[in-house]
């Protein structure tokens, strides 16, 4: 004989029509009691209905995205033996009895005609079983108690707008503090399953040894299909390209970058260098405005000690730089290339001038050498040549601080009498804020202005 049971939604708190996430079983399936049918998710913890009785289920009243309540029925149980009539305590004999002979112990000094009376209350051999541990039938089944609702950390969001998982994955994902929204579930619509979740972490893991690992737990970009709206073209990011991207977005997350800025009067300079092109030639050589940046730079760097150095890895020690190597951005047709020029401080503006055509070729030809790229202490990027007012250049760590340098303009400046048309070269100064603070880097390109301003400083 058998009886048909209908397992109901069960106290579950304030809700009300919470939505169906998960569907854990099917039609036909035998089912033990506890075991979970499905996956509810309301706007503050999800939670798993359980079935109150052993049996089969042969009907399954909802889907996933059905909203239900507390009583509404879930599906209904096939209960053998008259399992549903005969009470909790038979039930609760049943699953004892299980257990006795699953252990293959027997109750001595009693038959197993003993193990229950007629009303089906558990014997006291049956409360000694394993299972039991010497309890007393309790006048209330934990099957019929709600399932206890599992938090979560996305309290404030739309119930309809969060990712499918089931709560051992969701578990999961705030274990390894993994925001599920950002996870491709591979399941059907879209449901997150625990192989979708190793997946992300490990590309995940593999992206930060990548970019050099910043600690930041941010969120992927979307994955467009740009075809869907016009004709497009792929083509492959050049090799300098795909080397330089990791690095500068390695840099731009981990460094707190701030910049100054700040206007030179290149005026008399610029006089100077054009006066001075004729011996620049004799030398085979061009005086660009490059050169006159680099000795203002080692000049700064001499009166700034802590701007030429580096944090160490752990970033409790400042390692102080004894000699000037400068790098100098260089625009090739395949991408930024950085050489550096070694020892300036001991050449002069001819040499430099020299060692600087002879690096900017060869980075545009694509025969630099590697080590001719390392071991700078500071960088200057000059966009002098195409345009702009200001900009914010990415410090190139391990270095501290970096120079930006836009187009040179014409501007009236005020000289206590009356305003006079002076070349203004403007400056951009992004400086590493963990050892540089903004004072010292104001300082640092006034200094650098002023070196620039009049020559003879940097003879001092």
């Amino acid at each position: 004989m058998s009886n048909k049971t209908e397992i109901r939604v069960p106290d579950i708190g304030d809700f009300d029509k919470v939505p169906v996430i998960e569907i854990l079983v099917s039609e036909g399936d035998s089912i033990e009691a506890e075991q979970s049918l499905v996956t509810l998710e309301s706007d503050k913890a999800t939670m798993e209905v359980p079935s109150s009785h052993a049996g089969k289920l042969v009907e399954l009243r909802v889907s996933e995205g059905d909203e239900v309540s507390e009583g509404d029925v879930i599906g209904v149980v096939e209960v053998a033996d008259g399992g549903e009539s005969g009470g909790e305590g038979e039930k609760e004999e049943g699953k004892m009895e299980k257990g006795k002979k699953e252990k293959g112990k027997k109750e001595k000094g009693k038959d197993d005609s003993e193990e229950s009376d007629d009303s089906g209350e558990s014997s006291k051999s049956a409360d000694d079983s394993p299972e039991t541990g010497n309890r007393k039938p309790e006048t209330e089944s934990s099957s019929d108690l709600p399932a206890p609702p599992v938090p979560f950390d996305e309290k404030d969001r739309d119930p309809g707008s969060l990712p499918h998982a089931s709560p051992s994955v969701r578990k999961l994902a705030r274990e390894l503090g993994v925001d599920m929204g950002s996870v491709d579930g591979s399941g059907r619509k879209g449901r997150i399953t625990e192989e979708d979740l190793k997946k992300h972490v490990k590309s995940r893991m593999e992206s930060t040894a990548t970019t050099g690992g910043s600690g930041l737990n941010v969120a992927e970009l979307p994955k467009v299909d740009f075809s869907k709206f016009g004709e497009i073209e792929e083509e492959k990011l050049s090799r300098i390209q795909r080397i330089s991207g990791p690095a500068l977005h390695r840099n731009w997350v981990s460094i707190p970058h701030v910049t100054q800025f700040d206007e030179a009067d290149i005026t008399e300079m610029e006089a100077f260098r054009k006066a001075s092109q004729g011996e620049a030639e004799k030398a085979d050589t061009k005086l660009t405005p490059v050169v006159f940046l680099i000795k203002a730079v080692v000049a700064g760097l001499k009166a700034f000690p802590h701007f030429n150095a580096s944090l160490s890895p752990d970033g409790q020690t400042l390692i102080r730089k004894k000699y000037f190597h400068i790098g100098v951005a260089v625009d090739t047709p395949n991408g930024l290339m950085v050489p550096v020029l070694r020892d300036c401080d001991t050449k002069g503006l001819i040499e430099l001038s020299q060692e600087l055509t002879d690096l900017s070729s060869r980075a545009r030809e694509g025969k630099l050498k590697g080590d001719e790229m390392k071991g700078g202490c500071f960088s200057i990027s000059s966009l002098g040549g195409i345009g702009g007012t200001a900009f914010t250049p990415i410090i190139n760590a391990p270095e501290l601080a970096i120079l930006g340098v836009s187009r040179a303009a014409m501007k009236p400046v005020w000289d206590g009498n009356e305003f006079q048309p002076r070349l203004m070269l403007p400056l951009s100064l992004s400086y590493d804020h963990r050892v540089i603070d903004g004072a010292d880097a104001a300082r640092f390109t006034r200094y650098l202005a002023g070196q620039l301003e009049d020559l003879r400083r940097q003879l001092l």
